[in-house]
């Protein structure tokens, strides 16, 4: 049975560029290294070569960092060099760039 996500963004995602590491659940040594176009507490847009779908499940670490998280795909556009997903952070561990907002009740330091 398929779940479905509201699709409302709870916060602004800041312009940032931070290098990622991405992986699919299906194959651990199917690794890209890429970026972020911006960023917030919750979830990243991200550059890829990969054409991922929809509710896809996948994990992203920060580089340098401390941070990983499995995501969940939000969307996948087309775009000149491959494609951009917004991911939503499912399973946030370690130090994102960017903590959750003041009384939230959910900091991204694990």
């Amino acid at each position: 049975m398929a779940q479905t996500f509201n699709t409302e963004r709870l916060e602004k995602r800041i312009p940032m560029t931070v290098a990622v590491h991405l992986c699919g659940q299906e194959s651990a040594s199917d690794v890209e290294t890429t970026f972020t176009e911006d960023v917030s507490s919750r979830g990243a847009r991200v550059a890829s070569v990969r054409r991922w779908r929809t509710n896809d499940t996948l994990k992203i670490q920060s580089l340098p960092g401390g941070f990983q998280s499995l995501a969940r795909v939000a969307y996948c556009h087309p775009h000149p060099e491959g494609y951009v997903i917004g991911l939503e952070f499912l399973e946030p561990n370690g130090r994102w760039v960017i903590n959750a907002p003041f009384g939230s009740g959910k900091p991204l330091q694990g």
